[in-house]
């Protein structure tokens, strides 16, 4: 019982998410001069969640049956710096010259307009889709400006589309949220399929946590539907942390079979909240924090080890977004064309950062 109560505590104060704020519109914003803002970026979503009945929130925790598309626009400020999300505290002005700012939210009531605006994005962006899936304990808004981070930090030159699953964002929920990821897996598999007849030369995709096994489980439905790599589209596929039992992520990827251009695994041996995670699986070892690097090689996936590597958060949980050095790495790989994996000057200076 001591044991379990330990546990709950800990749940208590760990997660990806962290801020609890689910606003993403605040008030009217400031106006600010357009030298003090470094980014304006379109941001694509497709998500399990509902609609929010406040509109400040655009879309809740609640689960939704069926796919809900928006586009909104995020501003970055120019104070920005790499590897953080500058938000706005309550009782702040909305203020764009100093803080993240979401604007200008456009929803899509079928799946042709949202795909139609999607293909004409794309097009202008030179062909790219870079595709974020996000982690446990996270809302709808951290969602939101983390893509944005993770876009204009790394450059990317794509169109930017996050897939947002239905997390309650709190750290009480992680059984919840397991629940949430497993019944948007077929949704992300829709939402991959629909980006491969847009007009897409090529998709990343980006997952971190928890929202790297509902990418598995997409890319396992989509092998055994016999389009494992979305007719040639799929580009790199960048796990970070993932919260994913080892012999479960084996097993996944016996059913995909080797890939033709390596997935890309970040691990760090001092996650934290994998960790935890661990220990509430049955002290059973996740992928994020595996010791055996060799053992995953042997499935066709490139291991980054990054344990020697500073993070910004308490439990090492979000460092290939947070490490300033990191981040922009990994944007260079996903600029070029030649794959991350293919690359081994890159994950090796990966690697050695923070020795």
């Amino acid at each position: 019982m001591k044991k379990i109560c330990i546990l709950v505590l800990a749940l208590l104060v760990a997660g990806c998410g962290g801020r609890q704020t689910e606003e993403l519109l605040g008030s009217a914003m400031v106006s600010a001069p357009v030298t003090d803002i470094a980014g304006n970026h379109s941001i694509f979503i497709a998500t399990t969640r509902k609609r929010s009945d406040d509109p400040s929130k655009v879309f809740d925790r609640e689960r939704s049956a069926t796919l809900n598309y928006a586009r909104v626009n995020v501003t970055v400020p120019g104070t920005h710096e790499t590897g953080q999300i500058e938000r706005r505290s309550r009782g702040k002005s909305n203020d764009p010259a100093k803080y993240f700012m979401a604007s200008d939210v456009v929803g899509y009531d079928t799946a042709p307009k949202f795909s139609s605006a999607l293909s004409t994005d794309i097009a202008a962006r030179g062909g790219r889709v870079m595709v974020f899936v996000h982690g446990y304990n996270t809302g709808f808004d951290a969602a939101v400006y983390r893509v944005t981070q993770i876009a204009h930090d790394s450059g990317y030159p794509g169109t930017p589309v996050l897939f947002s699953w239905a997390s309650g964002a709190k750290t009480r929920d992680y059984v919840y949220d397991r629940e949430s990821a497993s019944a948007a897996r077929d949704q992300l598999e829709v939402t991959l399929r629909m980006l491969s007849q847009t007009g897409a030369r090529r998709i990343d995709i980006v997952a971190h946590s928890l929202g790297t096994w509902v990418t598995m489980e997409a890319l396992r439905q989509l092998a055994i539907n016999g389009d494992r790599d979305l007719s040639g589209k799929l580009g790199d596929v960048v796990l970070a942390s993932p919260d994913i039992d080892v012999d479960v992520f084996k097993s996944q990827m016996r059913r995909y079979g080797k890939p033709n251009k390596p997935f890309i695994l970040l691990l760090s041996d001092d996650d934290r909240a994998l960790r935890l995670s661990g220990l509430i699986a049955g002290s059973r070892p996740r992928v994020g924090d595996y010791k055996n690097a060799a053992d995953l090689a042997d499935y066709g996936v490139n291991v980054v080890d990054l344990s020697s590597v500073k993070g910004s958060d308490r439990f090492n949980h979000t460092k290939f977004a947070d490490n300033p050095e990191l981040v922009k790495m990994i944007g260079q790989r996903l600029r070029e064309d030649d794959g991350f994996a293919s690359d081994r000057e890159v994950t090796d200076r990966i690697s050695l950062l923070g020795q």
